[in-house]
Formats: structure tokens, C-alpha cells, sequence
């Protein structure tokens, strides 16, 4: 009876509750359920902060520029004996000193790096402690859509330490999607800054859900994502599949996304079925007999229809981890088990045979313009003015291959080039000055300044006749058929000098220099400036020109001069703008697809860096000065890419310049570099822009 009257009157103490009253209590009740969630977590959340290495950083035309003194970040206690992991992000800039601050320790501690996971962009770091708090993690069972998912971060000041019950910075959401990221990460839609990389999103029970990255689906660099931080999307790895990794980190060996070693003959991840468009060397698909023109039905025995299903299903792979695939080759439905994956795909130069090729020239062949000396062409007998009338090897069965007038000479021939493998024997039917015909044999170096040494990777110096003027001339076919004749006098008339133009959508501008004697049957080169901070002026674009102006009249040279929004730096959708500007450039004017170069300096100079990797359809060159390199992808061999890097010597960063050859290097991406003696970051003088110039002028080497 009593039990009965108690129950009675707990329904009439809910009953007598007004609505607002049960709101309030309810927002109570949550209010001390993430109060207390972050207080089981708190004392296993750290502050790291970092300084030394280079301050500047750049995301892409979609996130800013900036400089990586950001203050403080975050990371979380994994292992009681020292053991923090962290967001990849947090390290980028090569550190010379990182500490950590524990809660309830006075005193921070040095850390050191162990390890990263490069596919889930994480760090482990190692401390010297013992007994520290452990929180416990979130299966991933029991992460779904719609959960509470609160964000922690260490961004105030610790001087005076981080007391053992302060409270980390907080940002609450919830999971919006789980799976993402090809299957690697959870999304959140709190809002997540860098101070929070690397730090949890914790669950209302106060387990971690994940560590905080930045990340995106279409990209895999340390800084993918980052432009979307505060947003309302954010990323994290999952606690659990962290654990599972940190063990083979503390071994102290790099984790590697499993590679399967193709490309898909189309870009479009959402469209088209995934076809094979090319086999890389010594790489699991090559192993399994894959070929260009297969095409993928099955992954680990999961129907594939689109290259994203593939992405997804490869998305959580390792270096050395298994996988089963099936496929379709014609008619015929093959199948391979039990593959195992690669870390990376093998580096290859490419390959090179030493000449630069006349340019603008209807006629059938490659007219030799220049021949580098000791390279393969000039061991073989190659001689200036000489007309390479067919190419082949000792594997062609039918013979030597003649140019076709399908493209221009010196591009069939480049196609042919980057079919071939380093210490590939060539065959060249050449036709000399004197109207002889003979066949030579040359065997292919690699590229020059992909070495230890960039020496003679530059012509001390050029002919000055680089084209035959004809750009607008039709190519000769291979049946006798005599070319129309074209009227010049209908070659569109082009405003010269300095020019203020339009983007095609209408929301942009950007400067363009055309050189006074501009002539549409010659092919330009196209500079891309990209101006460092507090440059962003007409009068700063004059300035540039006036110091350009002389080599694009003597090297038919045309500048596109976009111009940031603020004098800080490029904001995130300048970007984008930028290469419209220089596509709309490419697409009006007579323009050589070999040789448009991006270029630019500090800030401006890793934007031109990153515009390289991320648009290799459009730029052959990179040219840098007092900027740094991050993240080197793989080399194309299909689409060259060369770098011009350049520091003062009294440059803060130059050690770092300096650092970035090797990483390029390493990917066999030809590279120079030159530290300008007694200087800090500043801009090229005369006789470095000579060099530049010529530079640019021998970016067509064959």
C-alpha cells in the first residue's frame, strides 16, 4: 500500500510540472550529463604545443594560407606509460620541440615522435611518465547517427599548468554520419577547430568516440579538410580502430594506406563504371596481371559499379593488409584472391632524351631546336636541325612508328617517351641538314635534376629561334594531302600591355600581361603570379611586370596576375578563381600546354605548390621563392611536373627549402635549387631571372 501511495504521488509531482518546467528540467538533466561525461575524460586530454620548424602553411585553393604558429592544440593519453596520439595536422611543419602538458602536472613534458599513421593522419607520441589516466573508448557498434557528440580541446594558457580537474574547451553536437572518408572516419557537426585536432569526440557517457582530424574525401594530405574547420563539418577516428594501430606505431614504423596501384581511366568517382586506365610498376595490380581496360565488378565480394564504391571499399586497407578482387576483361570474368596491398606505388622518372623540339612546326617529325650535352641524344649522334622522322624500339614488330599529324610532333613523341622505362634502347630515323636519312639508337637517362645533382639541368644557353611561327598553321597529314592555306588576317585581335580581365562566370578579375608584339602563330608560355602578403596592389602587379616585361617579348612569355581579397594572404575561395583565370587565358590565347608555369612567393609561393599537384592537367612547372614544401604526391608519369625552388640564405626557413628538394627528389619530381647568397626572402635578381627564364624556356625537354 505505502509503495503504491509513493508511486501515486511521484506521478502527481511530474503532473503538476508545467511545460517550461519540464524543459528546464530536462536541459538540466543533459547539461549535468556532458558536465560529468567531460569530467571522466578531462585528465586525459593534453595540451601540445610546438615551435621551431617553418611557420607557413598552405591548404589549397579552398582553404587558407597560414602560418602554423596557432598556439596550442590537443591530444589524448593512450597508454598509462606515456603513449599520446594526436592529429598528424599538428605536426606538419616539422617541429624542433613539442611538449605536452598533463593535467595536474606543473611542469610539461618533452615528447618525441614515434610514429604516424598516414592513412587516418595520425601521431604517436611518447613521454617520459608513468601512471597516467586512460579514458575508455566507444565501440564502434554503438556509434550511431543522431548521438550526442561532444568535441574537447586545450587552447588556454598553461603557464601556471593545467589543473587535474580543468575543464578542456567544449563544442557539443552530434554524429551525423558515420563511415566517411571512404570508410575511415565519423562526422560530427560541432564545430571543430585546429585546437581541437587531435583531441576526442566523447559520447554522453563520457567514453571517446574519436580522435579529431582534419580531413576530406578528396584528399589525403595532412592538411586535407582544414578549410572546413568551424564549419559544422568536422572528422574523427574512431577510438577503437586508434587502439588497434597504436601497438604496431610503438614499434616506431610508419603506417601506410594500402595502395592497389591503378588509375581509373575517368576522374569522375560518382559516373561512369570503375575502368582501368593504367597499371603502375611493381605494384599489387600489376602483380595480379591487372591491365588497362579492366574493369572492376567485385571488392572482397561486395558488387562495385562506380569508382567511389571501389574508394570505400579500399578506404580502411593497409600497406600488407589482403584483398580479393573480380573483374571483367572483355567477355571474359576473372578473379584474384587474397592480393595483397602496397604502401606506396613505385617512384619512376621519367624518362629523358636529351632535346628540345622546335615548336609551333606543321611539318610531320620533331626538328631537333637543341641538344643537351652528354645526354642520350648527343651519345647517340643527335644533331641540331636534325627532323626525328620515325621513333621506336627493338620490341616493335612492325617497325619504327612515323608521325601521324594527329597532334603536334614533339607531343606524339612525348607520348611516346613516357611509355618508356629508364635504360630503354630507342631507335630514331633522323633526318639530317643535308637531307640524309639515317637510324640512331639512344638509350634513355632520367630527367635531369632528379638526382643528387641539378647541375646541367639548365641550358647555360638557348637559340633564340624557339618556334617556326606557324602555331596556327593545320598539321600535314600522312597521305600527300596539301594543307589549306589560313588567312592571318582572321586570327583574333588581343588587347596587349597590361590588361584588367573578367572570369568567365563574371565574379572575379585578374591582370593579364600581353607582350606589345603578341603574334597568335607563336606559342606562349603562361606565368601564373601569385603575389606573397601585402601585395596585393595594381601598383605591386606594375612592379612585377616591369621586371617581366623584357623576357616575355624576348621568350613569348604571358603573365596572369590574379590578386588576393586582403593583404594577409589568399582567403579560401581565391583559389578556385586563380586557375579559372589561367584556363580562360589558355583557351583565348595561342598558349604551349608545356610550359605554363605557377609561380609564386612566401605565402603565395605554397599556393603555387599546391595549385601544381592539384592541377597537373594545366601546369608543367612550380616556380618558388622563400616558400616551403609540405606534401609530395606521386609523380604522373603521363603529366610532367618540374620544380624551380629557391631561399635566400639568410631566410629563417631555408633550411626547410632546402628539405623540400629532397622530398621531391625522393619522388623522382625534377628539381632545382638555388639559395641566393647573402639574402633573406626576397625576389629574384637579374641573373637568377635569367635563369628562370631559361627554365621555363626548356620545360618542352624531351
Amino acid at each position: 500500500m505505502i509503495r503504491r501511495i509513493s508511486f501515486v504521488v511521484a506521478l502527481l509531482g511530474v503532473a503538476v510540472l508545467s511545460p517550461r518546467a519540464r524543459a528546464q528540467n530536462l536541459n538540466d538533466q543533459i547539461e549535468q550529463a556532458i558536465k560529468d561525461s567531460i569530467k571522466k575524460v578531462a585528465p586525459a586530454v593534453v595540451q601540445i604545443t610546438t615551435s621551431g620548424g617553418s611557420d607557413m602553411v598552405v591548404t589549397g585553393p579552398k582553404g587558407p594560407a597560414f602560418r602554423k604558429a596557432l598556439g596550442p592544440t590537443t591530444g589524448v593519453v593512450v597508454s598509462a606509460d606515456g603513449y599520446i596520439i594526436s592529429s598528424a595536422f599538428n605536426f606538419i611543419n616539422n617541429p624542433t620541440n613539442i611538449l605536452v602538458h598533463i593535467p595536474g602536472n606543473p611542469e610539461a613534458f618533452v615528447a618525441q615522435r614515434v610514429a604516424n599513421d598516414k592513412s587516418r593522419m595520425i601521431t604517436l607520441l611518447k613521454i617520459d611518465a608513468k601512471g597516467l589516466e586512460v579514458a575508455p573508448a566507444t565501440p564502434v557498434k554503438d556509434i550511431h547517427e543522431g548521438q550526442w557528440a561532444i568535441a574537447l580541446g586545450r587552447s588556454l594558457d598553461t603557464k601556471l599548468g593545467i589543473k587535474k580537474d580543468q575543464s578542456p574547451v567544449v563544442s557539443v553536437g552530434i554524429v551525423s554520419a558515420v563511415g566517411r572518408i571512404w570508410g575511415k572516419a565519423i562526422q560530427v557537426d560541432c564545430k571543430v577547430s585546429p585546437v581541437n585536432y587531435g583531441g576526442p569526440i566523447i559520447d554522453i557517457q563520457g567514453r571517446i568516440q574519436g580522435i579529431i582530424i582534419p580531413a576530406s574525401p578528396k584528399g589525403d594530405g595532412e592538411t586535407a579538410g582544414f578549410e572546413w574547420y568551424d564549419s559544422g563539418i568536422g572528422f574523427a577516428i574512431p577510438m577503437e580502430d586508434v587502439l588497434a594501430v597504436v601497438p604496431r606505431l610503438k614499434a616506431g614504423k610508419d603506417l601506410m594506406k594500402g595502395l592497389l596501384g591503378v588509375r581509373m581511366k575517368s576522374q569522375d568517382m560518382y559516373g561512369p563504371e570503375p575502368v582501368i586506365g593504367e597499371v603502375m610498376k611493381d605494384t599489387a595490380a600489376a602483380r595480379a596481371g591487372l591491365k588497362p581496360g579492366d574493369v572492376l565488378l567485385e571488392v572482397d565480394g561486395k558488387e562495385v559499379v562506380r569508382m567511389a564504391q571501389v574508394l570505400h571499399a579500399l578506404g580502411r586497407k593497409y600497406e600488407g593488409d589482403k584483398v580479393s578482387l573480380k573483374y571483367r576483361r572483355g567477355k571474359d570474368v576473372l578473379e584474384v584472391k587474397q592480393l595483397e596491398l602496397v604502401g606506396t606505388n613505385t617512384v619512376v622518372a621519367q624518362p629523358f632524351l636529351g632535346i628540345l623540339p622546335m615548336r609551333d612546326d606543321p611539318k610531320l617529325g620533331v626538328e631537333v631546336r637543341y641538344v643537351f650535352p652528354k645526354s642520350p641524344a648527343d651519345k647517340a649522334g643527335v644533331k641540331r636541325g636534325d627532323r626525328i622522322l620515325k621513333f621506336g624500339t627493338d620490341k616493335d614488330k612492325k617497325g619504327l612508328t612515323a608521325f601521324n599529324g594527329a597532334k603536334r610532333g614533339r607531343d606524339q613523341f612525348l607520348d611516346f617517351l613516357n611509355g618508356q622505362d629508364i635504360g630503354t634502347e630507342i631507335q630514331l630515323e633522323v633526318k639530317r641538314k643535308d637531307g640524309k636519312t639515317e637510324t640512331v639508337k639512344a638509350t634513355l637517362d632520367p630527367l635531369p635534376a632528379t638526382g643528387a645533382s641539378d647541375e646541367d639541368a639548365i641550358p647555360a644557353l638557348l637559340p633564340v629561334d624557339a618556334s617556326v611561327k606557324k602555331a596556327l598553321e593545320p598539321l600535314e597529314n600522312t597521305i600527300g594531302v596539301k594543307p589549306p592555306k589560313i588567312d592571318k588576317a582572321e586570327a583574333p585581335k588581343v588587347e596587349t600591355g597590361l590588361v584588367k580581365r573578367n572570369t568567365p562566370d563574371g565574379e572575379h578579375k585578374y591582370y593579364l600581361y600581353v607582350p606589345d608584339d603578341y603574334d597568335p602563330n607563336v606559342s606562349y608560355a603562361v606565368l601564373l603570379w601569385l603575389h606573397p602578403p601585402g601585395k596585393n596592389k595594381e601598383a605591386d602587379i606594375d612592379d612585377m611586370v616591369s621586371l617581366w616585361a623584357d623576357f616575355c617579348a624576348e621568350n613569348h612569355i604571358l603573365i596572369v596576375a590574379p590578386l588576393s581579397s586582403n593583404d594577409s594572404g589568399w582567403i579560401p575561395s581565391e583559389g578556385e578563381y586563380v586557375v579559372a583565370a589561367v584556363r580562360d587565358v589558355v583557351s583565348k590565347y595561342s598558349v604551349d600546354r608545356q610550359r605554363v608555369i605557377t609561380h609564386g612567393m612566401a605565402i603565395g609561393g605554397q599556393l603555387a605548390i599546391y595549385l601544381g599537384f592539384n592541377h597537373r592537367d594545366l601546369f608543367r612547372g612550380v616556380v618558388t621563392t622563400g616558400a616551403i614544401v609540405t606534401t609530395v604526391k606521386d609523380n604522373v608519369p603521363n603529366q610532367r611536373l618540374s620544380f624551380y625552388l629557391s631561399g635566400g640564405q639568410l631566410d629563417p626557413i631555408v633550411k626547410t627549402i632546402v628539405e623540400g628538394r629532397t622530398k621531391l627528389i625522393e619522388k623522382k619530381f625534377p628539381t632545382v635549387l638555388r639559395t641566393m647568397v647573402n639574402r633573406g626572402r626576397e625576389y629574384f635578381e637579374e641573373a637568377q631571372l635569367r635563369e628562370v627564364v631559361r627554365w621555363i624556356d626548356s620545360l618542352d625537354r624531351q
